[in-house]
């Protein structure tokens, strides 16, 4: 894949990021090409956007990807609207589970933890760290989404929230 200057990317640990700059590097001797990721810590072009720099003939395999299709969006939001689902009762093999699959870089692996600590939240059952890690896992899952959506965060964290049951349809 072919990463451009200013393209938005999805980078797995911290969801929507933008190709800020393409650099060279000497690197043992080899250049090397390095992408230089932008991501917002608190929106676009706050002072707090942190920069990340990937090695680009390595960065799909560290998980750097473009945001899925419109299509596949909406096919996030039916496992986001699942109901019946089984999670661990054991607070530790649950907590592992879901730090899997937010480590995967998948955005459906990324909605199913959404949705089941959104599930638990509902019941008032969720622990200080997965309070953190649903709060993390939502915004990587909203970021891509309002990329493939072309809107903004908030009317994605919305569309999310509507699957998810939190709030009604208009």
């Amino acid at each position: 894949m072919r990463f451009r200057v200013g393209s938005k990317v999805v980078y797995p640990a911290h969801g929507v990021a933008k190709i800020v700059a393409r650099e060279p590097r000497m690197l043992d001797g080899k250049k090397v090409t390095y992408l230089v990721l932008s991501v917002p810590e608190r929106g676009w072009g706050t002072s707090g956007d942190m920069k990340v720099s990937v090695p680009e003939d390595r960065a799909e395999d560290l998980g750097v990807r473009t945001a899925i299709s419109e299509e596949d969006a909406e096919d996030v939001l039916q496992v986001l609207a699942a109901t019946d689902v089984r999670v661990p009762s054991n607070w530790s093999r649950r907590f592992k589970n879901h730090q899997e699959k937010l480590k995967s870089g998948d955005v459906y692996e990324c909605a199913e933890v959404v949705r089941n600590l959104a599930l638990r939240q509902r019941n008032g059952s969720l622990s200080t760290a997965e309070k953190s890690m649903y709060a993390k896992a939502r915004h990587i899952l909203t970021s891509e989404l309002a990329v493939s959506w072309k809107v903004d965060d908030e009317e994605a964290a919305l569309r999310v929230d509507r699957a998810l049951g939190l709030v009604p349809e208009n």
